[in-house]
């Protein structure tokens, strides 16, 4: 059985008022081991973070200035966790966040 481990930063905690995600962040577990297969990325959100955003994750808006915007990952993080069930320990809001985004793009969202 495939299960992946997830974990998400983001800039606030609503995506309907503006907040984006900003890092995630997957592990790999199969028959309940880990395999060593990881998905990490850093994501430009086209917003600034505040002060109040650095000091829970410490994520910088300089760290990500260079990063990639969501709909340049989203392919790429879909194929990664497939059909697996979702492991997190805030599996609503991270979910909630990333099928926000992927609604956007017209893209599958993860089954919660």
């Amino acid at each position: 059985m495939r299960q992946i481990v997830l974990d998400t930063e983001t800039t606030g905690l609503n995506p309907k008022s503006g907040d984006r995600v900003v890092e995630i962040g997957c592990v790999e577990i199969v028959n309940q081991v880990a395999t060593g297969e990881i998905y990490h990325q850093y994501i430009n959100p086209a917003k600034t973070l505040t002060e109040d955003n650095i000091k829970i994750h410490g994520i910088t808006n300089e760290h990500l200035i260079d990063k990639p915007l969501f709909d340049e990952v989203a392919d790429d993080f879909l194929a990664f966790i497939e059909d697996s069930s979702i492991i997190a320990h805030n599996a609503s809001f991270d979910i909630g966040f990333l099928n926000f985004e992927l609604e956007k793009l017209s893209k599958p969202k993860i089954a919660k």
